[in-house]
């Protein structure tokens, strides 16, 4: 067995954590997600912390995340370096490991702050009731388009990887995570709004989020509206294919 890990400086004192990822790990009930891969919270040395356990890859995957690809733990821990390095709110990054049989890759984890939140961009989507909907949608876009003047590419952006926190002062603070896919480029006004496709909206948030998206980048509103319909459209028919296809097997 090997390993190959960073730890950020700021948390020097996390090393043994690190090292004995799994340990604390396989023993802590706080789970907070599992699918894929799985997210616990556990404390330690007085701090919160949100650890994601990233599945063990197929034999293939095993190979070329050993050689030739950096791994999503690797990945989300240099993610959210550059994120904090760029002003933009992620959970603070505490380190990440990976661990080795012979040649092949097997576990990965990666630790981070337990950021506490008020909900995700989910609940004002959803929920036309919620008080200062609008508002908080136009601060989301905003937040959106400050990671776009970035150059920050957020290619997993669904409605559960934005977290909202209300302030005392009545603003709204955003933090995003899952961000492991994730790229660094130029984003024209069509990718740019292509990336609240996934966010799967009615037609009046389609109009909200690209009017204002136009409005912060001086763009067309009509033609903002119509790229983005069109990219909500595409994504929606993408995904009623799959399920079509995946119900006659």
């Amino acid at each position: 067995m090997s390993i190959k890990y960073q730890l950020n400086d700021k948390f020097k004192s996390f090393e043994e954590f690190l090292f004995n990822i799994k340990n604390y790990f396989f023993k802590n009930l706080k789970t907070i997600h599992k699918a894929r891969n799985e997210l616990k919270v556990i404390d330690y040395d007085s701090v919160s912390t949100v650890v994601k356990a990233f599945r063990i890859p197929n034999k293939i995957n095993q190979v070329v995340y050993a050689y030739f690809r950096d791994s999503k733990a690797k990945k989300s821990y240099q993610n959210a370096i550059t994120l904090e390095k760029l002003g933009i709110n992620t959970p603070s990054p505490i380190g990440y490991i990976e661990f080795y049989e012979g040649l092949l890759f097997k576990e990965s984890f990666f630790i981070s702050k337990k950021f506490d939140y008020d909900y995700t961009i989910r609940e004002p989507l959803r929920n036309k009731q919620l008080e200062n909907r609008e508002e908080i949608i136009k601060e989301f876009v905003k937040f959106t388009y400050n990671l776009h003047q970035n150059n920050v590419y957020h290619k997993d952006y669904s409605a559960g990887n934005t977290l909202v926190v209300k302030k005392d002062d009545g603003s709204y603070e955003f933090s995003v995570v899952d961000i492991n896919r994730m790229q660094f480029k130029f984003i024209n006004l069509e990718l740019g709004l292509d990336n609240f496709a996934k966010l799967w909206l009615d037609d009046d948030d389609i109009v909200l989020i690209a009017s204002e998206y136009a409005f912060l980048g001086n763009y067309e509103k009509e033609q903002a509206i119509e790229i983005l319909r069109k990219s909500d459209k595409k994504l929606k028919s993408f995904v009623a294919f799959k399920r079509k296809i995946r119900g006659r097997k």
